[in-house]
């Protein structure tokens, strides 16, 4: 009946939406202002519809059921949401089912507070100045805060909050107790390019170490330069990075490039399934789904093992995924291709298709660029992914997410009117093995 009726209250909304975008509403301006005042409680509602459904979700176990291990991936889908918003929602939905900050619960679900402003207090209570008062203080304080939400902003809560929590923090300081230091970086990119850096660092070790490299240079390298300060310290920092990153190879990760050697230890039976049953090198038995996942994109060493454990050979190291497919798919994606995914080329692993341990080819049209998460999603959900006829890659929702399962597509991922001819690789050697 809950579908029924929430499609009959949004039957009302839509007539309601047309009459007024028809000029239609026989409405005074005062009418209309009263009617732009209701859509607040109507969209906290809406809001409460939501936290509650995912709350029942995440209890009866359908998120993990369905292969999701984060639920605001799946979220996200439903509702055609950023990964940020569904994020909220489930965290909303956390904090109610753990009754962290009853005040704040009863004032959502009384529609007195928004979900921004109660994911926002949550964070607060499991701030570390939070989590050291005493819990009666913090239950004062978040009535306080409770009290004053319907009448304020996210931020200005926020705030009146933060303020609470540190004015009782003073009253009672213990002399002999270390300070709690924010320490925080943001890299935030913008849309055409580049993007801004802030943050804060309040341990003055890490700080006096950070200003004393960006002054060494940051300093004007001629009497002629015509740099301000901001502008040499962005050129230091830059200059800085970029000199870890051609010198730092023995203690830098490699990201984007070649992935972490993978070797794989096959039971000579379990040949013919090789991706079903294998041990890593560095310990522990991965389940398939993830095996198959590491073999998408991977330096491997094939090792065949007799019955007894001996080793009967060791194949030559291959790489998966060549240099030159890796760039084509990456001039092709451009990033993870996941419709709404933002993750750049850094961030993201090469998938077969057709999975690599099965006999997939290593080609173009069997590849797509995927982030971990959405890699992994591809791997243990009824998600599913295709190059079309185009030769772009587009994703298939399952059917609880769309129940037609129409087709998405990236939108930065548009077809080239004048295409490359197709880079492929040579056809995946089978690791064979005479028994003996």
């Amino acid at each position: 009946m809950i579908p029924t009726e929430l499609a009959a209250a949004g039957d009302l909304l839509r007539e309601v939406a047309a009459r007024l975008r028809e000029n239609d509403s026989g409405m005074d301006a005062s009418e209309v202002i009263a009617a732009l005042a209701a859509t607040r409680e109507l969209s906290r509602l809406v809001s409460q519809i939501q936290v509650e459904t995912v709350a029942v979700l995440r209890r009866s176990g359908a998120f993990a059921a369905a292969g999701h291990a984060r639920p605001e991936s799946a979220v996200a889908s439903v509702l055609g949401v950023d990964r940020g918003r569904a994020r909220e929602i489930v965290r909303v939905a956390e904090h109610l089912d753990a009754a962290t900050s009853p005040a704040m619960a009863a004032a959502f679900r009384a529609g007195a507070a928004s979900l921004e402003q109660v994911d926002r207090i949550a964070q607060l209570a499991g701030s570390a100045v939070a989590r050291r008062l005493p819990a009666d203080a913090w239950a004062g304080i978040e009535e306080q805060i409770a009290a004053a939400a319907g009448t304020s902003t996210t931020r200005e809560l926020a705030k009146y909050g933060t303020e609470l929590v540190h004015a009782y923090d003073r009253v009672d300081s213990d002399e002999d107790r270390a300070p709690v230091q924010v320490n925080e970086l943001h890299l935030t990119p913008l849309p055409g390019g580049g993007g801004k850096i802030h943050g804060i660092i309040e341990d003055p070790v890490r700080f006096a170490t950070i200003a004393a490299v960006i002054d060494a240079k940051a300093a004007p390298r001629t009497a002629e330069d015509q740099r301000t300060g901001p502008e040499r310290a962005a050129d230091a920092l830059a200059e800085v990075c970029g000199f870890v990153a051609d010198h730092g190879d023995k203690t830098l990760p490699s990201t984007g490039g070649w992935r972490p050697h993978l070797l794989l230890t096959v039971e000579l039976a379990d040949l013919e399934n090789r991706a079903q049953a294998a041990c890593l090198d560095f310990g522990g038995h991965l389940d398939p789904s993830a095996l198959r996942m590491l073999c998408c994109d991977a330096a491997v060493t094939p090792i065949v093992m007799n019955g007894t454990g001996k080793p009967l050979d060791v194949s030559r190291t291959q790489r998966i995924i060549p240099p030159a497919i890796r760039k084509a798919i990456t001039a092709r994606d451009r990033g993870c291709a996941h419709p709404g995914c933002d993750r750049p080329p850094s961030w993201s692993e090469i998938h077969h298709i057709r999975e690599w341990s099965q006999g997939g080819a290593t080609r173009v049209d069997n590849l797509v660029m995927l982030c971990r998460l959405h890699h992994r999603e591809i791997h243990s959900t009824a998600w599913a992914v295709r190059i079309a006829a185009d030769g772009l890659p587009e994703f298939i929702p399952p059917a609880w997410v769309d129940a037609n399962r129409t087709p998405r597509r990236h939108p930065r991922i548009t077809p080239d009117p004048d295409p490359p001819c197709p880079v492929q690789a040579e056809p995946v050697r089978r690791l064979t093995h005479a028994g003996r």
